[in-house]
């Protein structure tokens, strides 16, 4: 397999991610090092269908390792997820002479390359880049800390509003179906409630926090929910219910929505996606394939991406119970 490997091909797919560039930059310096030709691909599993290939060398990427988003491009494809149209992409990929493809995205990403690993024997090795740190088999995913760096940033800033006009913010952020944001978010940012889908706080103890915050002396609060908590249909009625059985506070709601995606990936991205970039390629180099690169206790690991696609990521019990306590 390792003499085998004379063209890549690089992709980002889905939601986009700080760090997303610094990963395809490192992709393609990689294969510049190990003298292999390197393609982009561009709007992901959609581009691959329509053969929308550019070749890359190291000049390609100069000066995006700071740039957010993704100079590739994302988009979903619905096109991929039919047999006829992953055997588009695969004649693509024959006539470009593509031996193998480093996919850098979230679960759905992985779910198609596992599929079409599964279909055409097809090298593929995953990155993990999304926000919302919703991965298996990684401590971290790309974007993750960037985002929870604009997280804080924006709700320190909410605070200051807050405080000096005695208010209440509920402050929703990214997290359909994970609280990581949320909770270290919070957490750092020392909000007084954090409203996460793994852990139902219920209108009730809701109340019952806010009104001991108000006892205590505090005059404003903040309350962070990630956009798939449980505790009310969504952060309005949130707001509706507090406002109806809590006196004393005059409610915001702040949706902090897709800023949270954007910006210049942090240190830590930038590394993290450089590291993740040359393990990837030399992955692929070794003959290995259908994994995903993975940061476990901060050593590079390889996990088998049907794992790391049908598992689910769990909160951190430690840190539920350090926020409980913060919040007093």
């Amino acid at each position: 397999m390792a003499n085998s490997i004379k063209k890549i091909g690089v992709l980002t797919s889905g939601g986009d991610a700080p760090g997303m560039n610094a990963a395809i930059r490192s992709v393609v310096r990689t294969c510049a090092f190990h003298q292999i030709e390197c393609v982009g691909i561009y709007r992901g599993y959609e581009g691959m269908i329509d053969g929308d290939f550019k070749a890359l060398d190291a000049r390609s990427v100069n000066h995006i390792i700071n740039k957010g988003g993704t100079f590739l491009k994302s988009a979903r494809s619905d096109r991929f997820r039919t047999k006829e149209g992953r055997k588009e992409a695969y004649d693509q990929l024959l006539k470009h002479a593509v031996d193998a493809l480093v996919l850098i995205g979230g679960d759905g990403t992985f779910t198609g390359g596992m599929v079409f690993n599964e279909e055409y024997n097809f090298p593929v090795v995953g990155i993990p880049g999304t926000i919302d740190n919703d991965i298996v088999g990684t401590n971290f995913t790309l974007g993750y800390d960037t985002a929870l760096n604009t997280v804080v940033e924006a709700i320190d800033k909410i605070r200051d509003t807050a405080s000096s006009h005695k208010r209440l913010f509920f402050v929703e952020v990214m997290g359909r179906d994970v609280g990581h944001i949320a909770l270290n978010a919070g957490v750092g940012s020392g909000a007084e409630e954090i409203l996460v889908p793994e852990e139902d706080l219920g209108l009730d103890r809701l109340l019952e926090s806010l009104e001991k915050s108000k006892h205590t002396g505090k005059s404003s609060s903040i309350v962070v929910v990630a956009e798939g908590d449980k505790t009310g249909k969504n952060v309005f009625e949130l707001r509706d219910y507090v406002e109806e059985n809590l006196e004393g506070y005059d409610v915001r709601v702040s949706v902090l929505g897709h800023m949270q995606r954007g910006g210049s990936p942090s240190c830590f991205d930038r590394v993290l996606a450089s590291r993740m970039g040359v393990k990837a390629v030399e992955t692929l180099i070794e003959g290995k394939h259908n994994v995903m690169v993975g940061t476990i206790n901060n050593k590079l690991e390889l996990y088998p991406i049907d794992k790391a696609v049908k598992g689910h990521s769990k909160i951190d019990e430690e840190l539920l119970r350090v926020s409980d306590i913060m919040s007093t």
